[in-house]
């Protein structure tokens, strides 16, 4: 998420330390990897919030609509996985964040909606302009 593997590091290292003040309150309702996933996952966001991620709000979807365009989603499928890792490492913060949130991690809209203080819209269009993104630059290289 932050695209930088020290300030990863620091993240990680932070959330650690975070988990094991916080340790008395695991109440065993998940899994300890998901609630120890969940620290590391709000650590991050705060950390970017924290450079101000620049998400625009973004509410007419009809715009990124490309359900008509089906064999661009096959050809970006077929494409080598560290071509589509360099293009992800090339995507602006806010892309990348929900990107990784909805991708990566695992969450929805919803909730990341919730994490980030954004509305579900807001991280429907920022993950679909990452996608759209990631195309351009796949088709660009």
């Amino acid at each position: 998420m932050t695209n930088n593997s020290a300030e990863a590091e620091d993240i990680l290292q932070d959330a650690f330390s975070e988990a094991f003040y916080k340790l008395n309150s695991f109440r065993n309702e998940s899994t300890f990897g998901a609630w120890l996933k969940r620290i590391v996952v709000n650590q991050c966001i705060n950390h970017l919030k924290k450079r101000k991620a620049d998400l625009i709000p973004m509410d007419d979807l009809s715009m990124f609509d490309n359900r008509h365009e089906g064999s661009q989603d096959d050809e970006v499928m077929a494409l080598n996985v560290s071509r589509i890792l360099k293009a992800f490492e090339q995507l602006p913060q806010g892309y990348r964040v929900i990107f990784s949130l909805y991708l990566l991690e695992g969450y929805d809209h919803t909730e990341i909606s919730e994490i980030l203080g954004i509305t579900e819209s807001t991280s429907k269009s920022q993950f679909l302009r990452a996608k759209q993104k990631i195309r351009e630059i796949l088709k660009n290289s």
